[in-house]
């Protein structure tokens, strides 16, 4: 994992350098040299209009067995993921990624299928020592896919709608069931999911997505 190595941005997502992902989940690092880096959340529904949702595994550095979006993870600092144009580098990164966490082949989710809605800054602590600090682009899909996930990415998954994931909201807020979130996902939900969703139903995201914005939605206390 430390190996990769992740693409820095400024608060204006202009790409300034790279570094480890060891590097870039250090709290220590981020704080010291700010240190922001690119990355994204996928969230895939199927034909029914239910979201794919992910239990992160037990072994991942940053929010264990927490609960998320389909998929979230970086472009890595190469060639075919740093193609600034429509998100192309992006896009390409998310069809990797779900290959790797979740077994979903390439074929299934085609890199123009993806839709960039919007982009999000934050920041999380994870524990004392990792967590957070992205530059995180929102991309919805829509496809019926295969999955076998990959044991030392996901702990476990399962669909849901919208009332389903409600409860699971109400769940962790209560402290139920030791159920939580993690604070991207949470972000999202609180600040956009609901309505994007129903443009999902609707067959009218197009009208959704604003990639010219940069929404700033820093969280410095974890939420998860």
């Amino acid at each position: 994992m430390f190996e990769d190595e992740c693409i820095l941005v400024d608060e204006s997502d202009h790409v300034v350098g790279h570094d480890t992902k060891y590097n870039c989940h250090l709290m220590e690092k981020i704080e010291s040299e700010n240190l922001l880096h690119r990355a994204f959340s996928v969230f895939l529904f199927n034909s029914k209009y239910e979201l794919l949702l992910q239990q992160r595994s037990g072994t991942k550095v940053t929010f264990p067995l927490v609960w998320t979006n389909t998929c979230c993870s970086h472009p890595l600092y190469r060639e075919s993921e740093l193609i600034e144009e429509n998100a192309l580098g992006v896009r390409n990164a998310a069809q990797r990624k779900l290959l790797d966490e979740l077994g979903i082949p390439a074929e299934d989710v085609p890199v123009d299928q993806f839709m960039p809605l919007g982009r999000m800054l934050y920041k999380a602590p994870s524990d004392g020592k990792w967590g957070e600090h992205e530059l995180d682009y929102l991309l919805f899909i829509v496809r019926d896919v295969n999955i076998h996930p990959n044991p030392d990415e996901v702990a476990d998954v399962k669909y849901v709608n919208q009332e389903e994931l409600k409860e699971l909201l109400r769940k962790a807020d209560a402290g139920e069931e030791g159920l939580k979130l993690s604070p991207w996902f949470r972000l999202v939900v609180d600040n956009f999911l609901f309505k994007w969703w129903d443009h999902v139903v609707k067959g009218t995201l197009q009208e959704a997505a604003d990639m010219n914005t940069i929404h700033k939605l820093i969280q410095e206390n974890q939420s998860a």
